[in-house]
C-alpha cells in the first residue's frame, strides 16, 4: 500500500513512524514533512494543495492520512477523494469544527453539547463594550485557524482590550481574527479525548492532557502544547461515560444530521470540574504532541485503522491500547511562542537510543548534511512510554538532558497533576506532630499550613517528656499502628521530647527549637546533641514550616503525589523570586 502523510510537524513524525511499522506499507510519503521524518518516509516538500493532489496520483497512492488542519479546512478530503484515493480525514463541512470558532460555538449550542457561554463579535469596538460587563478572567479567541495559539486567556481589563485590537486590528492571526468569540471562563482541569469514527461507528483513545502555556504551573502565553501524558487521572471512569453520552455520540449524530456524517479523528478539548466535563474546543486531526504518545499506546496497526474508517467498517475491527503510560516532552526554541531564532545546531541526538519505548519525534527540524538544525518554535517532542507515569516522565526528563542547542527551553512540570492525583494506598496520619505544651501550637500551625498545601495527613498532639512521659510513649505506639512515617517534635528548653520520641520508634524524627528562655539557643543545641543510635534531624528555631517540607521530601521518596506536590512549591517558590527581581528591575 502505498501511503502520505500531509503535514509537517511532531504529530507527522509519529505518524509515520507508526504506520512504518505496518505489514501493509510499501511506499511511505510525507510532504512537505521535516529533518526528522526523512529519515523513515520520502519528503516531498509541497506544501501547495493543488501540487499535493497531483503528486498523490503520479505517486499511486492508496491512502492519504491528512495530519495538518489547515488542508482539511481547505477540501483537501474532497479533492484526493475524487482522484479515487482514501481518506482519513473529515471533508470541509465537517471542518468547520475546527476551522470557524463561531461554526462549532453554533454546532454545540444547536445540538445541546455542554461548553462555556459565548458571544460573537465582528466589530473590535462592539467586543470591548461587551468586555466592560464581564468579570475576568477573560477568554477571548480568534474565530478561524492559528496554529493552536489564536486563544487568549488574561486578567487584567486593559490586557483584554489590547488582545481585541491585536486579534481584529492588527490582525495578528491573519484572517482568523476577522471575528473573535468571547466566552465565559470555565473553572477546572483540562484534559483531552480523542476519537476515531467512520460517520456510523467510533472507538475513542486513552485520555490525555496537555500543558498548553508557555512557563510551568501554566503560566505564560498559550502555545500549540509545550507537552502531555497518557492516561489523565483526571479523566475517571465516571467522567469517561459522561463524555461519550454527553459529548461525543451527540456531536456525532449531530454531524450526521447535518448532512456531513464525521470521518476520521476528532479531538475534543475538555474542562473538567467536579466530574463534570464541558467541551473548550474542537480538533479536526490528532492533537501535537497528543499525538505523539498516543502512537506509543497505540498497540494495533494504523494502516488498518485508517483504512477501516475510510471504509466505514470501524465495528468490523478491535483497536488495542498498551495498558501503560505515555509523556512527551517538547523542546522549544528560545522566544516561542513569540519570535526566535532559527538555525541552530542541535546536540546530543546521537547519544540517545531510539526504540518502541523511546522517540525523540521532530516538529521544526532540518537536516544539513549530517546535523539537525532548529527550523520552528516546537523543535523536539522526546516521548517515551513506561509501567507507570512516574517511571515515563522521568526516563522523558532523563532522555532531554541529552539534547541541547543555545537558548533551548522546555517546562518541567509536565505530568505534574496526573501525579498529584495519585493518592494510592495512605494512611489517615502520616506525620504526627508532637508538642511539649499548647504555648507551642503557632510553630506547629506553620507545619501544618504547609502539610495541608501538600495533601499530607496528620495529626496533632500535646504531650510532655518530663510530666506526661507515658502518654507520650503510648502515642508513639498508636500512631505507628494507625501508619504514621515521620514524627515532628516540637520543643524548647531542654528539648527532651525529639529524643525521647527517636528512643521509642524506628520512623524518622524532626526536631523543631522553640523560642524560649535563651531565644531557644538552648532548644536547638539540646536537640542537636542527641547520643549516638538516637538521631534526630533539626531545623531552624520556630521553623515549623521547614520542618514540614523535611518530612514531605522524606515521604516523597515513597509516594509520587507527594513528589509532585514538592516540586510545584519549589517552582512557585522559584517564580516569586523572579517575579520580585523583575519588580526591582523595572522599578
Amino acid at each position: 500500500m502505498n501511503v502520505l502523510i500531509v503535514g509537517a510537524g511532531g504529530r507527522e513524525h509519529a505518524l509515520a513512524w507508526k504506520c512504518s511499522k505496518s505489514a501493509k506499507i510499501s511506499s511511505l510519503f510525507v510532504t512537505p514533512g521535516n529533518g526528522g521524518i526523512a529519515k523513515i518516509a520520502e519528503c516531498l516538500g509541497i506544501t501547495d494543495i493543488d501540487e499535493i493532489v497531483k503528486l498523490a496520483v503520479d505517486n499511486k497512492i492508496d491512502l492519504a492520512i491528512i495530519g495538518q488542519e489547515d488542508y482539511l479546512v481547505k477540501g483537501l478530503t474532497e479533492l484526493l477523494e475524487v482522484k479515487g484515493i482514501s481518506v482519513f480525514g473529515p471533508g470541509k463541512f465537517a471542518s468547520q469544527l475546527e476551522g470557524s470558532k463561531v461554526f462549532a460555538k453554533e454546532f454545540m449550542q444547536k445540538h445541546k453539547i455542554p461548553s462555556a457561554s459565548y458571544e460573537v463579535f465582528n466589530d473590535p469596538k462592539k467586543a470591548s463594550k461587551h468586555l466592560k460587563a464581564q468579570q475576568p478572567p477573560y477568554v477571548i479567541k480568534a474565530s478561524g485557524l492559528a496554529a493552536g495559539k489564536g486563544v487568549i486567556l488574561v486578567d487584567d481589563f486593559e490586557q483584554a482590550e489590547k488582545a481585541i485590537e491585536r486579534i481584529m486590528v492588527d490582525k495578528c492571526f491573519g484572517e482568523a481574527g476577522e471575528q473573535v468569540v468571547i466566552e465565559e471562563f470555565l473553572k477546572g482541569e483540562e484534559a483531552s479525548w480523542f476519537v476515531i469514527t467512520d460517520g456510523e461507528n467510533f472507538h475513542c483513545a486513552p485520555s490525555l492532557q496537555d500543558h498548553k502555556r508557555q512557563l510551568d504551573l501554566d503560566q505564560g502565553p498559550n502555545t500549540g502544547g509545550m507537552g502531555c501524558y497518557s492516561p489523565a487521572p483526571v479523566v475517571t471512569k465516571a467522567v469517561q461515560e459522561k463524555i461519550i453520552r454527553e459529548i461525543v455520540e451527540p456531536t456525532l449524530e449531530g454531524m450526521k444530521k447535518e448532512g456531513h456524517p464525521y470521518k476520521g479523528v476528532l479531538y475534543i478539548g475538555l474542562m473538567i470540574d467536579q466530574q463534570q466535563p464541558k467541551v473548550i474546543e474542537y480538533n479536526i486531526r490528532f492533537g501535537d504532541p497528543e499525538c505523539q504518545p498516543l502512537m506509543m499506546l497505540l498497540d494495533s496497526d494504523l494502516l488498518e485503522i485508517a483504512l477501516a474508517a475510510t471504509e466505514k467498517r470501524l465495528d468490523k475491527i478491535s483497536i488495542d491500547w498498551k495498558q501503560k503510560s505515555a509523556v512527551s516532552l517538547i523542546l522549544a526554541s528560545g522566544g516561542y511562542p513569540h519570535s526566535y531564532q532559527k538555525g541552530h545546531v542541535i546536540q546530543g541526538l546521537e547519544e540517545i537510543i531510539e526504540g518502541d519505548d523511546l522517540m525523540v519525534f521532530h516538529a521544526g527540524t532540518k537536516k544539513d548534511q549530517n546535523r539537525f538544525m532548529t527550523s520552528g518554535g516546537r523543535v523536539l517532542g522526546v516521548t517515551c512510554l513506561a509501567d507507570d507515569l512516574p517511571s515515563a516522565i522521568e526516563k522523558v526528563y532523563e532522555t532531554a538532558k541529552y539534547v541541547h542547542w543555545p537558548q533551548m527551553q522546555y517546562r518541567r512540570d509536565i505530568g505534574l497533576k496526573g501525579l498529584k492525583r495519585m493518592s494510592g494506598s495512605r494512611s489517615e496520619n502520616l506525620v504526627t506532630i508532637l508538642m511539649g505544651s499548647a504555648s507551642d501550637a503557632p510553630v506547629a500551625k506553620k507545619a501544618t499550613q504547609i502539610l495541608k498545601q501538600f495533601n499530607i495527613s496528620f495529626k496533632v498532639y500535646v504531650s510532655s517528656a518530663h510530666r506526661t512521659p507515658e502518654r507520650t510513649r503510648n502515642l508513639i505506639q498508636q500512631t505507628e499502628k494507625d501508619g504514621c512515617e515521620v514524627y515532628i517534635a516540637i520543643a524548647g528548653m531542654a528539648a527532651h521530647l525529639p529524643g525521647v520520641i527517636a528512643s521509642e520508634t524506628q520512623k524518622p524524627v524532626i526536631g523543631i527549637p522553640v523560642d524560649s528562655m535563651l531565644g531557644g539557643q538552648d532548644a536547638l543545641y539540646a536537640i542537636v546533641q542527641m547520643p549516638p543510635g538516637i538521631p534526630v534531624a533539626t531545623v531552624g528555631i520556630n521553623r515549623g514550616e521547614n520542618a514540614a517540607l523535611l518530612a514531605t521530601q522524606i515521604l516523597a521518596l515513597k509516594y509520587p503525589a507527594i513528589a509532585a506536590y514538592h516540586q510545584e512549591y519549589r517552582l512557585q517558590m522559584e517564580q516569586k523570586v523572579i517575579t520580585s527581581q523583575a519588580g526591582i528591575v523595572d522599578a
